[in-house]
């Protein structure tokens, strides 16, 4: 698409979703605005329906173009949003060409928004000091004119939101030991495999990317215990993190993606992590809802983890598979035969 009205994004600087959409969006040199803010308003006045729940970010697209005067529509969801807006612009594009590599993209992208986002939560809210500083920051988000004691409300009301959602996230004195040993690793990992490229599968960003980075704006830039410790272990993750931030003026002219059959041998570091990690997590997620319970506990890690079921995380798998059975078989050989021994496949036992 050209000539048309900028996108509209509503956002919060502290949401890593909205960082990892706005980062995408400069890439791809598409037209937008951004309003740090509750979109519910502005949705309203305009008399588009507002998404349920109203998670941030939330993006407001052209609708139907077959309907007389068509109707905007606002949406949510990071991954499908990508998808989305690959069918309004084709420039600049975020997915693979090879099927293959796409699906591996698409792995990438499902471990930062919903394992990497762990790290995110655990490390803004299980500490005390860190708690408090977000509890200062993120109201400012808002408006950094807001008055002194409004700020000071809206600390206490954030704050006990969000602590008290630890446990929904699968943060817990229990847990934070594989947490936080799967942080360090985690940057060790991908410091090491940015030595030797720059972008996870290639010379050129992928989804996976955004969605990592999304996450990292906030684990390496904003809450003090995480970026104090990817300082230590992971500089290239930190200063690659504030390059992600606009990549307006990346020149794609020879940019490549990798050949999945010949991937470069940090990669495989980091699938392994993930499948250390968020391949038993969503396993046993997906086992407890199918089994009518509330909650599930599993080994990852080597110790015991133990969490509320979440049934938008059983989603997202169940959208990772039918990704991969949409694949031609030839196709899903190439991922297997790039996941086989990573723990990864186990996503995908009786798919194929």
């Amino acid at each position: 698409m050209s000539n048309i009205d900028p996108i509209q994004i509503f956002g919060h600087i502290g949401s890593p979703y909205s960082r990892k959409m706005v980062a995408l969006m400069r890439y791809r040199q598409i037209p937008y605005r951004v309003t740090w803010g509750d979109p519910r308003e502005a949705l309203q006045s305009l008399g588009v329906a507002v998404p349920k729940p109203a998670l941030l970010p939330v993006l407001l697209l052209p609708g139907d173009d077959e309907q007389p005067h068509p109707q905007p529509e606002a949406l949510c969801d990071s991954t499908p949003l990508i998808r989305r807006l690959e069918h309004l612009y084709s420039d600049r594009s975020v997915l693979p060409q090879d099927p293959a590599l796409a699906f591996i993209d698409y792995l990438l992208e499902d471990y930062a928004d919903e394992w990497v986002t762990k790290f995110m939560f655990h490390y803004r809210w299980h500490f005390a000091a860190d708690a408090g500083h977000a509890g200062n920051l993120l109201p400012l988000g808002y408006s950094v004119s807001l008055p002194d004691a409004m700020l000071q409300q809206m600390k206490t009301m954030l704050s006990e939101r969000q602590i008290g959602r630890l446990g929904v996230v699968g943060s817990s004195e229990q847990t934070a030991p594989v947490i936080e040993a799967s942080y360090r690793r985690f940057l060790q990992v991908m410091d090491a495999h940015l030595a030797s490229q720059p972008y996870m599968l290639g010379s050129r960003p992928g989804a996976g990317d955004f969605a990592l980075y999304g996450q990292l704006t906030q684990l390496v830039s904003v809450d003090p215990t995480p970026r104090h410790i990817a300082l230590e272990l992971a500089p290239r993750v930190v200063a690659w993190t504030s390059l992600m931030e606009d990549q307006s003026g990346l020149d794609l002219a020879g940019a490549q993606w990798n050949d999945p059959a010949d991937l470069p041998p940090t990669l495989r570091p980091l699938l392994n992590e993930i499948g250390r990690t968020y391949v038993p997590a969503q396993l046993a997620n997906e086992a407890a809802l199918r089994a009518g319970q509330n909650t599930w506990e599993c080994e990852i890690d080597g110790q015991r983890w133990a969490q509320s079921a979440f049934p938008y995380q059983a989603k997202c798998l169940g959208w990772l598979r039918e990704e991969f059975t949409q694949l031609a078989k030839a196709d899903q050989q190439r991922v297997l035969g790039v996941l086989d021994g990573t723990g990864c496949e186990a996503l995908l036992d009786g798919f194929v």
